[in-house]
């Protein structure tokens, strides 16, 4: 039975990947910050729900410890955050800057850092982490939503870098653009469901090999310019 390790997997996109993959007999792995208040997570068969803040190292390190004995095929790094809405030139909050980086890049690079043995006893060995083509250079054509764009493209240069080290073990790490989901986080106004956008993704991340590695591709397997 192989094992997904899934971040914020409380609603959006999280929950519907752990769905996806208990229902195929997957044993799930689940983090959010708040178990008691996820009741439809918590009642997925095969998955079994942590408390976990990813902002917070220790606790992605007591994480790790008491899970050192399960091998992870798939490590999911969904949980993140926008930050504030629009974040025009002449309103920059720089202080809410650092706390979105930090969620956005810096925890995910933590979480597959504690989980790198893990991932190495695993059959998958794959790592992916939901970016956004906001953080593609060549896609930005608005400008402005500096924050979000900012910490998305800091995550997609950290994993280009983290797929070359975990190369030699056999690691296929990726970085996935969702699509514009319906959701918290995506609004009313997106223009796919998350069964499309997880269902989509999935089949990437299954047929990726060490070939597709620190690339960055959308939930259709396209591949999203840098």
């Amino acid at each position: 039975m192989p094992t997904v390790l899934i971040t914020g997997a409380n609603r959006g996109l999280g929950l519907e990947f752990a769905r996806q993959y208990a229902g195929e007999g997957w044993r799930g792995v689940a983090t959010c910050r708040d178990p008691d208040g996820a009741a439809e997570l918590r009642g997925l068969g095969g998955v079994e729900v942590h408390a976990l803040d990813i902002d917070d190292f220790s606790a992605i390190d007591r994480l790790a410890a008491d899970l050192a004995d399960t091998p992870i095929d798939l490590l999911i790094g969904n949980a993140g955050v926008y930050g504030p809405k629009g974040c025009a030139l002449d309103d920059v909050d720089y202080h809410a800057w650092a706390r979105v980086l930090h969620t956005n890049t810096i925890a995910q690079m933590r979480l597959a850092q504690a989980f790198l043995p893990h991932v190495s006893a695993g059959q998958g060995k794959r790592i992916a982490v939901l970016t956004s083509k906001m953080g593609s250079m060549a896609d930005n054509g608005s400008g402005g939503s500096y924050i979000y764009r900012s910490s998305k493209a800091a995550l997609n240069a950290v994993m280009k870098s983290l797929s070359i080290d975990v190369a030699s073990r056999g690691i296929v790490v990726l970085a996935l653009h969702p699509g514009w989901v319906r959701t918290d986080m995506g609004g009313p106004h997106g223009l796919i469901d998350p069964p499309e956008s997880v269902t989509g993704m999935r089949r990437v991340i299954a047929d990726a090999g060490l070939r597709q590695s620190g690339g960055f591709f959308d939930y259709r397997g396209a591949e999203v310019p840098w």
